[in-house]
């Protein structure tokens, strides 16, 4: 149906962000192609260290998932997308996808070893999560492909995520976020991936934050110079939701808390996180 109705043409996933986008005239396909009805494209799956998702797994679906429960970090994210209106229908295919700057699933994601099947006429590929975001609203999709599944690799030895952002209120986007995951050993961090979301037109990997944790103690000096180099790293436009000053404010206080979160997630313990709002 892609390929016969040409750019004219765009897929409806849970709707949560295209319905939106076209209500305020941001986009105007002339059709729509429904993905609701088509079997077999909602699961979860684990098999070998690799979690599978389909493409129409609901965010409800994730967040009360036992196997995503195995990655905190996905759970953190799940639980936390808007409400659950929201949550009960939009997808995790469709998040990435739409390639909202946003969004909450591409930021998590990229602090893991993921990989995004996309399927076509030509047949299938594999595209790793870093090169399928190109920009904002654009990802590595071709007209006539659509996500099939989305595998994360389980992290090894001793890892542990953590995810949290700033809302002014659940249903809204997060004024900034920051997504961390850690591998400890006893009480050095032997590797770190840190992301920051919504403060630049795609996720950001604050990789000066990350030499700044690894094969150190995560103590005061090691974290306050990680919360340094991730506001340096952001790139935030000013809009409703704050300041640029405002936002690298926030993007250094969530990313302390979600190391610190990480941390003792790595360390074998078991808490619970949720989101920070206004």
């Amino acid at each position: 149906m892609l390929t016969q109705l040409g750019d004219e043409a765009k897929l409806l996933a849970g709707g949560q962000s295209l319905i939106p986008l076209m209500k305020l005239r941001f986009a105007n396909p002339q059709h729509l192609i429904d993905l609701n009805f088509i079997s077999g494209t909602s699961f979860i799956k684990e098999k070998d260290g690799i979690l599978r998702f389909g493409a129409m797994t609901r965010h409800a679906e994730i967040e009360d998932s036992s196997i995503a429960q195995k990655i905190p970090i996905l759970h953190d994210c799940a639980a936390g997308i808007a409400d659950v209106q929201v949550r009960n229908r939009g997808t995790i295919g469709g998040s990435l996808a739409e390639a909202d700057p946003s969004g909450d699933w591409a930021t998590v994601l990229m602090t893991l070893e993921t990989e995004v099947r996309c399927l076509g006429i030509k047949g299938e590929r594999t595209v790793p999560i870093e090169d399928f975001i190109k920009d904002a609203y654009t990802t590595a999709l071709d007209h006539n492909e659509l996500v099939s599944e989305i595998a994360v690799k389980k992290p090894n030895g001793n890892g542990g995520g953590a995810y949290l952002a700033f809302k002014r209120c659940a249903p809204v986007y997060p004024t900034a976020s920051a997504a961390v995951q850690l591998t400890m050993q006893g009480e050095i961090c032997k590797e770190a991936r840190i992301v920051l979301g919504c403060v630049g037109l795609t996720p950001i990997r604050a990789r000066e934050s990350e030499t700044a944790l690894r094969d150190k103690e995560i103590g005061e000096k090691a974290v306050s110079a990680a919360v340094d180099a991730a506001r340096t790293a952001s790139d935030p436009q000013p809009d409703m939701r704050g300041s640029a000053e405002y936002k690298r404010a926030l993007v250094g206080a969530l990313v302390k808390r979600a190391i610190n979160g990480a941390r003792r997630r790595a360390l074998g313990e078991k808490i619970e996180l949720s989101h920070i709002y206004a």
